[in-house]
């Protein structure tokens, strides 16, 4: 069983670009511009959908065309619409308890109560937590109380410089992502070390 949607979580609209909680989205859609994939809207599965062929897979990009914490609709949408098992998808997603230009894939399991998108991707999944994550370190602000307003903010030019090279390794990586060879993945994914 292989990966055949990946999503990139984040928030809809032009002044959230490159905020931290965007960089899901991000991964997808540099993703797409390196597979030469148009990302078209779709209104049915409420996101911006492109088909990649990779081998001999066929791989669905999604980016939701929703905020965050709704981003789990447009998931529930093609989870129905291609036939897909949980097992059969990867969230792209911004991660509080990384730092930035750290990446780490993990299998759904335990998903952190404060991410409002994995939280909302769990509930239209009827509870399902068993999707696989591409976690997308940007650091904590150090006080719960400044988290919200930390991922809808952008990095500084140093964490923005290791967040993209780590999204960057990330992409090279897909095809094994994609074929489910985490071993081979993570030795490299969790090995990288983003440095200026």
């Amino acid at each position: 069983m292989t990966i055949k949607l990946i999503a990139g979580l984040g928030n809809v609209g032009v002044s959230y670009f490159n905020t931290r909680h965007n960089f899901g989205s991000k991964y997808v859609e540099l993703l797409a511009k390196k597979y030469r994939v148009m990302l078209n809207k779709s209104d049915m599965l409420c996101g911006y959908v492109g088909k990649l062929k990779l081998e001999n897979n066929i791989v669905y990009l999604l980016i939701p065309d929703s905020y965050m914490n709704n981003n789990g609709l447009a998931i529930s949408k093609c989870v129905d619409f291609y036939r897909l098992y949980a097992e059969e998808i990867l969230i792209a997603h911004d991660d509080l308890d990384l730092p930035p230009g750290v990446i780490r894939i993990k299998l759904g399991r335990k998903i952190h109560d404060s991410h409002n998108g994995l939280r909302n991707i769990v509930a239209r999944l009827s509870n399902k937590f068993n999707f696989y994550r591409l976690r997308i370190g940007i650091g904590h602000p150090g006080k719960k109380s400044k988290v919200i307003d930390f991922v809808l903010s952008k990095p500084s030019i140093y964490e923005q410089f290791r967040i993209d090279n780590a999204i960057n390794e990330a992409i090279l990586h897909t095809e094994s992502i994609v074929a489910k060879k985490f071993i081979k993945v993570m030795n490299q994914l969790h090995s990288y070390k983003s440095d200026v």
